[in-house]
């Protein structure tokens, strides 16, 4: 991803934008329907905003349940130091788990706060007891089992 943002979001920006965030499937002749430009306006603009960054990539929404991932498990992670090594580590081995959607650094009562998709709660058990205790510089963790995803993956705010 090339993060220049050399240029300034304009109102037709905006709207490739959140048309995009809305159904990233759209052709570019639907698209340039839907914010009133002409196609290769359109296609001009979209690319620009791809180039500059504004547009990490376009992929599909997989429906969790029907590939068997229904559980959604956050997970509070503290480590036994707060080190630059042992953040470093930490972050490195958890960017290779596919299981782990999102990891960020927070701060309060945890170091970092995971999102983890699962089959159910004894395919969780059997991840936390072989691999995230596991994990480098893990001293304690917290599980939260999420019992129902009121908003999920919503579109940016702009």
């Amino acid at each position: 991803m090339k993060e220049t943002f050399t240029s300034e979001l304009d109102r037709i920006d905006r709207n490739i934008l959140r048309a995009l965030q809305e159904d990233g499937r759209l052709s570019n002749a639907d698209l340039a329907k839907k914010v009133n430009v002409s196609a290769p306006t359109c296609h001009r603009r979209t690319q620009r905003l791809f180039e500059e960054g504004y547009i990490a990539g376009v992929r599909a929404q997989v429906a969790p349940q029907a590939v068997g991932l229904g559980a959604v498990v956050m997970v509070g992670v503290v480590l036994d130091r707060s080190t630059p090594e042992s953040f470093a580590a930490f972050e490195q081995a958890v960017s290779g788990l596919p299981f782990v959607l999102d990891c960020n650094l927070v701060a309060g009562d945890f170091d970092y706060l995971m999102k983890i998709r699962v089959r159910d709660m004894s395919d969780f058990n059997r991840l936390h007891g072989q691999t995230l205790i596991a994990l480098p510089g893990v001293r304690q963790t917290r599980t939260f089992f999420v019992i129902k995803e009121v908003k999920d993956n919503a579109p940016l705010p702009f």
